[in-house]
């Protein structure tokens, strides 16, 4: 399954936003034929709680801007850790970079398509924090 142009430029269209806000590990993952709730998942971090509430709003403000779009709704505003924009057949996940690794919605979406983001640097996102040995242990005893 291909993603419809217009998802395609609105996807652009955030993940340049996010690019403006230095939001690393931008990745759009075409998700539709999985899930079939949307069309496309657009995933990026930022390095501080003030950081992801920028990129969110830069995407926001550029969909609306643009393309006269809102989501139709937004989760995780004001806590700085993971903010979900919805926007029917685009969802977008920006995410503290501790978050992002922790969750690895990357590695849960592995086996999607990656969509082509012209002019937008992408990268590998971090891997999932290693637990020293014992620990895990130590934090349950806590």
């Amino acid at each position: 399954m291909s993603v419809p142009a217009i998802v395609s430029d609105r996807v652009l269209a955030a993940a340049t936003a996010a690019q403006e806000k230095l939001a690393e590990h931008i990745v759009a993952l075409e998700v539709g034929e999985r899930l079939g709730i949307a069309d496309v998942f657009l995933i990026a971090s930022g390095g501080s709680e003030r950081q992801v509430e920028a990129i969110a709003e830069e995407i926001e403000d550029a969909l609306r801007l643009q393309y006269a779009e809102l989501p139709l709704r937004r989760e995780g505003r004001g806590l700085g850790h993971w903010v979900l924009l919805d926007y029917g057949d685009i969802v977008v996940h920006v995410q503290h970079e501790e978050d992002r690794a922790f969750y690895a919605l990357d590695r849960l979406w592995s086996d999607s398509p990656r969509l082509d983001l012209p002019g937008v640097e992408q990268s590998t996102p971090p891997a999932e924090p290693k637990v020293e040995a014992g620990q895990a242990e130590e934090d349950s005893n806590a």
